[in-house]
């Protein structure tokens, strides 16, 4: 009988895209580093302010706003603890603040007790189709906030030195992101 109740269970959840598992080894050691160069970044964005740059795309002049749009202010607003103001700015921005949290949490109880929750993904199908949801959902969210994400963020005397620090960190991140992709492709 146990073995119908565990197949019927295992049918119900066969949708999960995700799935965690407790290994005694760190299946994605790259996300501590990566969140925390991330958490380093957003900490030197909330005490030297937002950059002087205009990084949108031409669309953006136009209204059309991308699922970035918004991103930087609503991570300076999140490492405030305003998640508010940074949920109606780009909700993917507190899901990366609280994402990179949640990851350095991980990594020091991995290290800790020496086990690790790993993700696998369990359905590729479930996995691209939720993502596209969530991407269309985040898009439709962002055009609606369009006269938000158009206006400026001001400007802060510290913004120049901001723009110093952060560029190198931005490139460190893309470098290191590059060199995992192309690592996960050899495997």
């Amino acid at each position: 009988m146990s073995d119908t109740v565990t197949a019927g269970a295992e049918g119900r959840r066969r949708w999960l895209p995700l799935q965690v598992h407790l290994e005694g080894h760190d299946r994605h050691r790259w996300a501590g580093p990566l969140a925390a160069v991330g958490l380093a970044s957003g900490a030197l964005l909330a005490v030297l302010g937002l950059p002087p740059v205009d990084l949108h795309s031409p669309l953006h002049h136009a209204g059309v706003m991308d699922p970035l749009c918004g991103g930087t202010r609503g991570v300076h607003a999140a490492m405030f603890g305003d998640f508010v103001t940074a949920w109606r700015y780009n909700p993917l921005s507190l899901l990366l603040v609280l994402g990179a949290a949640g990851v350095l949490g991980r990594e020091a109880v991995g290290r800790l007790r020496g086990r690790w929750p790993n993700l696998r993904v369990r359905n590729r199908r479930a996995a691209v189709a939720t993502g596209v949801v969530l991407l269309v959902a985040l898009e439709a969210n962002q055009q609606a906030h369009a006269d938000l994400l158009s206006s400026g963020p001001g400007r802060a005397p510290s913004t120049w030195l901001l723009l110093s620090v952060t560029l190198p960190l931005a490139a460190a991140v893309v470098l290191l992101v590059l060199l995992l992709i192309r690592r996960v492709g050899r495997t």
